[in-house]
C-alpha cells in the first residue's frame, strides 16, 4: 500500500512528505515489535530484525522505504500543449 501511495504522489513535490512517512512507519513497526516481544532489546531488535543496519530487513524481505523514491518535479510539455490563442504572423 505504501509503495503505491508513493507512485501516486511522485509526480508532485512531496520529498518531505516521504521522508516523514518513513519516519512514520518505521517507528510503527518497531513499537508493534517491542510489543510483540516483551522485554527486547535494542540490540536484540536490530540483531534479529535489521540485517545489520537500523532499516528493518531480513534475507527474505525488507521493509518499504518510502524517503528513498525519487520525485519528479512535473514536466516540461512545451509546445504538447495547444495555446489557445492565435499566433500573430
Amino acid at each position: 500500500m505504501l509503495r503505491g501511495w508513493c507512485a501516486y504522489f511522485r509526480p508532485g513535490v512531496s520529498n518531505v512528505a516521504f521522508c516523514y512517512l518513513s519516519h512514520y512507519v518505521w517507528m510503527r513497526v518497531v513499537r508493534w515489535i517491542r510489543r510483540k516481544h516483551l522485554g527486547i532489546t535494542w540490540k536484540q531488535l536490530r540483531r534479529r530484525y535489521c540485517d545489520g543496519g537500523w532499516w528493518l530487513a531480513t534475507e527474505e524481505r525488507e521493509l518499504f522505504n518510502p524517503a528513498k523514491v525519487s520525485t519528479t518535479r512535473y514536466r516540461y510539455r512545451g509546445t504538447a500543449i495547444p495555446s489557445p490563442w492565435p499566433t500573430a504572423a
